[in-house]
C-alpha cells in the first residue's frame, strides 16, 4: 500500500513533517529539511499486538493509541510521531482523514497546543475562529467569508498556541482544503462534479484552496460559537456571557474527551482562561429553516468592524 523507502516533506500547523504516505492534502515543504519536527510512519506490525476495544482511546507513557475499524491502529508519541499500521486493503483516504484529523489533533495537544474544532479565517490581519458542533455549518460559514475574498487559515483543526513574550493568543495555518456538503456547494453556485468525496460520505467533497488560503500564522481576535436550532427563523449575535466562556472553549476542543485521560485538566483550565480574558468570544445562532451562511458572513464582518466597543469582556 505504502512506499515507505520515499521520504515525502509537507508543512502544517507551522511545523516540518516528514512521510512514509503520500499526504496530498498538505502542502509541499518549500525546501528539503534534513531534520522534521514530525514524522508519519508505516508499520505493519503495530496492529498486530495491539489489543483495544475500537475507537478506545489508549493513553500511556506519552503516547494515545486507538484502533479504527476499517482502517487500522493509529499511535501518536511524544508530539513528534504519529504512526500508522494499516489494515489490509484499507482505504487510503480513510486512513488520510484520520491522520489530518484525530492525529494531528493529538500531537497539538501532546506539544501543548490548544486545538479548537472549527474553521480560522484571515479577516483585516487577524484570525477568526468558527467553532461549533457537527452540522452547525462551520465550513459552509466560513466558505461564504472566502467568497467574499478572505482566506482560511483551517479547517477542522485549528491550532492555538501563545507567544512567547505577550501571550498574544496564535493561529498556524494547518492546510489548504476544506470539507463541504453538496447542498452548501450548490446554495453558493458551485459544482461537485471535479471533487472527490469524503471517504463514508458521498455528498461531502474536499476542496482544495490556493489562493484563498493563507499560509502564514495570524494573532487570533475572536471566536464565535455557531449553533443551529428550530426557535428561530433568522440569525442573531450575543456576546457571551464570562460564566460561559469556559465551557464554550472546553465542548469546541478537538477530542476534548482525551484532556483527562492525557493529564491535561490542569492545563487545559489554564490555557482557555488565558483565552476567555483576553478574546471577544460570541455566540451565533441561526434557524434551520433557509441558508444564511452570507447574512451570518455579514453579520460576523459588521461584529468585527466594531471591535474596541464593549462587547461583554
Amino acid at each position: 500500500m505504502f512506499d515507505t523507502k520515499v521520504k515525502l516533506q509537507y508543512k502544517a500547523f507551522g511545523f516540518s513533517v516528514h512521510s512514509d504516505m503520500l499526504l496530498p492534502e498538505l502542502s509541499a515543504a518549500e525546501s528539503d529539511t534534513a531534520k522534521a519536527d514530525i514524522t508519519v510512519k508505516v508499520n505493519s506490525f503495530l496492529k498486530n499486538g495491539f489489543d483495544a476495544e475500537p475507537y478506545d482511546f489508549i493513553a500511556e507513557d506519552g503516547m494515545v493509541s486507538v484502533k479504527m475499524p476499517d482502517a487500522g491502529v493509529f499511535r501518536v508519541q511524544d508530539g513528534d510521531k504519529i504512526i500508522v499500521s494499516p489494515y489490509a486493503g484499507a482505504d487510503e483516504d480513510l486512513i488520510r482523514l484520520y491522520v489530518l484529523g484525530t492525529c494531528f489533533g493529538i500531537l497539538l495537544l501532546q506539544r501543548g497546543i490548544y486545538p479548537l474544532h472549527g474553521s480560522a479565517l484571515a479577516i483585516n490581519g487577524k484570525a477568526y475562529a468558527i467553532v461549533g458542533q457537527s452540522g452547525a455549518g462551520k465550513s459552509t460559514l466560513a466558505s461564504a467569508l472566502i467568497e467574499k475574498g478572505f482566506r482560511l487559515l483551517s479547517d477542522d483543526v485549528i491550532a492555538v498556541s501563545h507567544d512567547s513574550l505577550t501571550g498574544q493568543p496564535i493561529v498556524a495555518p494547518s492546510y489548504p482544503q476544506q470539507k463541504l456538503w453538496q447542498n452548501s456547494l450548490e446554495a453558493m453556485g458551485q459544482s461537485h462534479e471535479a471533487l472527490r468525496s469524503i471517504f463514508g460520505r458521498e455528498t461531502k467533497y474536499c476542496v482544495p484552496l490556493t489562493d484563498s488560503f493563507h499560509g502564514t500564522s495570524l494573532p487570533l481576535g475572536g471566536v464565535f460559537e455557531l449553533t443551529r436550532t428550530t426557535e428561530l427563523d433568522g440569525i442573531e449575535l450575543e456576546p457571551a456571557g464570562k460564566l460561559e466562556r469556559l465551557p464554550l472553549l472546553f465542548r469546541h476542543t478537538y477530542r476534548y474527551q482525551l484532556i483527562e485521560r492525557m493529564n491535561l485538566m490542569k492545563w487545559h483550565f489554564e490555557q482557555s482562561a488565558a483565552l476567555a480574558s483576553r478574546l471577544n468570544i460570541y455566540r451565533l445562532r441561526r434557524g434551520e429553516s433557509a441558508f444564511t451562511a452570507p447574512q451570518l458572513a455579514d453579520l460576523i464582518l459588521n461584529t468585527i468592524s466594531t471591535e474596541g466597543t464593549d462587547h461583554g469582556l
